[in-house]
């Protein structure tokens, strides 16, 4: 069950993706058995990862030291994106609660956010933390659009947007607007730069299928530009994260994308599911997790993740 799969492997499109990988370093399949999974962290402190299995509505963890997984947080508000703060601890957006939450060192969870302006969040995916102990995260409505990843509901704000929430005061702010359905988001190397993908066409017909880059303004909490940086030639781009030399590896319908700095499709990692989301890890964080459909997938780079 478990090991290394066929029908998996490299595919060199721009001859910089060869040095990307290790000839000899293969795709292999850590666990099998959720439905959808998503969201996959990296505990260096405690050599684990822990990742989503949002419709079972539980948090999983893949221990290094042995290859166990057992069950991190069960019910877990179908909790979708996690990341780890600036302190180690796990921060995850749970869409059943819509809210973004904070596992304490003790256990205990407090709220980071949870309503804008009064009005409750639609049902937050995906979080990121920056340097300085900001939480950034998006806010697209697939949590109340339907029983299986959350709970049916409307939407009280009316859109989707992005949020940052202030580490000293908590205040929660929009940072981005004009989103179809914000999903996966990352900072480059610098926090210069913020990617966010846009997933609309998964409900609309001419919807986006891409990631647009955001530059940050000087005071480091508002846009003051934005493009699109890349379009997805299958599926859509849903998770993401950045190398210490700029390429992003994002999730795609057919596995895992690998972008060149200037949005360039470079080469693909196939997965023989439809891939969720992607995190680095390891000591060396040259690791690549993968969260398929329905395993965790791991592959050795000769690259090294941003933390």
């Amino acid at each position: 069950m478990f090991g290394v799969l066929e029908g998996t492997g490299f595919e060199v499109i721009e001859p910089e993706f060869a040095a990307c990988f290790i000839g000899h370093a293969r795709v292999e399949r850590l666990w099998t058995g959720a439905r959808w999974s998503e969201g996959p962290a990296w505990f260096p402190a405690g050599r684990y990862l822990v990742w989503s299995d949002i419709p079972n509505n539980r948090l999983l963890r893949w221990d290094e030291t042995d290859g166990s997984v057992s069950e991190f947080r069960t019910p877990s508000n179908n909790a979708n994106g996690n990341t780890v703060d600036t302190e180690g601890r796990l921060v995850s957006c749970e869409h059943l609660t819509r809210r973004v939450t904070r596992t304490e060192h003790d256990g205990s969870i407090s709220v980071i956010a949870s309503h804008w302006e009064g009005k409750r969040l639609n049902s937050p995916n995906d979080v990121v933390v920056k340097s300085d102990g900001s939480v950034w995260f998006t806010d697209p409505s697939y949590g109340i659009l339907m029983d299986y990843e959350g709970e049916r509901a409307d939407s009280e704000i009316g859109d989707c947007h992005v949020y940052r929430a202030d580490p000293e005061t908590g205040k929660v702010e929009v940072v981005a607007t004009g989103f179809f359905k914000p999903n996966g988001l990352a900072f480059s190397a610098d926090e210069a730069w913020l990617y966010v993908s846009d997933t609309g066409i998964t409900h609309h017909e001419d919807g986006p299928a891409h990631i647009e880059k955001l530059k940050l303004g000087k005071d480091g909490k508002t846009v003051e530009d934005r493009r699109v940086f890349a379009v997805c030639s299958n599926g859509i781009f849903d998770g993401f994260r950045l190398d210490r030399d700029g390429r992003i590896w994002t999730s795609a319908a057919d596995g895992v994308h690998c972008l060149d700095k200037t949005g360039a499709l470079i080469g693909k990692i196939h997965i023989p599911e439809m891939v969720g989301n992607v995190c680095f890890g390891g000591a060396k964080l040259n690791r690549l997790f993968v969260a398929g459909t329905t395993s965790l997938y791991s592959v050795f780079l000769n690259v090294n993740g941003l933390k």
